[in-house]
């Protein structure tokens, strides 16, 4: 028996999110190619998507559930009028991996940031950058990571900045102060980089567009998150 190992590349990915330079191992029996390894994982649906020969290269049988990223919607309600904006508010909030896709897919992540907003806070994934809250409008926000130019001018006004956040966690945690202190937060325990800002009550929507397919960390502008708008008042405000 001739058993010849080797490496295919990956040529035609059906809308999976694959590095560009992605190979699929394969075994040449008696001549005849077979696959023998699995691809990396799709950053969009969180799977090892199943590949066949096709001449000398290999190709993605199904395509993408998510070819074009996910761009996650949710809302959380802040009667309080306050906002506490940070980066990691467990153990208060937290989510269960077990019952999700993977956390390095967009699928994982958008899982991740549902999870948390049916408990009240607003997560999202970002990067180790300047990250912060800025206001917009009188009921629009943004979280986003300004740029500087060359005399080293922010890309956003320093006086529209509401909250530095510490990206220690490579995300945002933000929820209704109130809230956090009914189920077990402590406001003394907040460190220097956890900030109470005050903001109209009602209930907010967070747009978040990190697992969207062509959001990029690199860009030369603004690179913005997450929009945030205030789509209805509390009933008492």
């Amino acid at each position: 028996m001739d058993i010849e190992m080797l490496h295919l590349p990956l040529k035609a990915k059906n809308g999976h999110w694959l590095p560009d330079n992605a190979e699929v191992e394969a075994a040449r029996l008696n001549g005849e190619l077979f696959i023998a390894g699995s691809t990396p994982i799709c950053r969009s649906c969180g799977i090892h998507p199943s590949t066949r020969v096709a001449g000398d290269v290999a190709e993605v049988k199904d395509p993408c559930p998510h070819p074009d990223g996910i761009t996650t919607e949710i809302t959380i309600d802040v009667p309080s009028g306050k906002l506490l904006v940070t980066d990691d508010l467990r153990p208060v909030y937290n989510w269960d991996d077990d019952t999700m896709a993977s956390y390095e897919s967009a699928l994982g992540k958008a899982q991740a940031v549902k999870a948390m907003a049916a408990i009240g806070c607003a997560f999202g994934p970002a990067s180790n950058c300047g990250l912060g809250l800025y206001r917009t409008g009188p009921d629009s926000y943004i979280i986003a990571s300004p740029r500087a130019d060359d005399e080293d001018n922010p890309s956003l006004p320093e006086s529209t900045r509401l909250a530095g956040i510490c990206t220690d966690l490579w995300a945002y945690s933000i929820a209704d102060f109130q809230a956090w202190k009914s189920r077990g937060g402590d406001p003394a325990n907040l460190g220097w980089s956890d900030t109470v800002v005050d903001v109209p009550p009602g209930t907010y929507q967070f747009v978040h567009h990190s697992g969207e397919r062509g959001f990029d960390l690199d860009a030369a502008e603004t690179v913005t998150f997450a929009h945030v708008q205030r789509i209805s008042p509390s009933p008492t405000a």
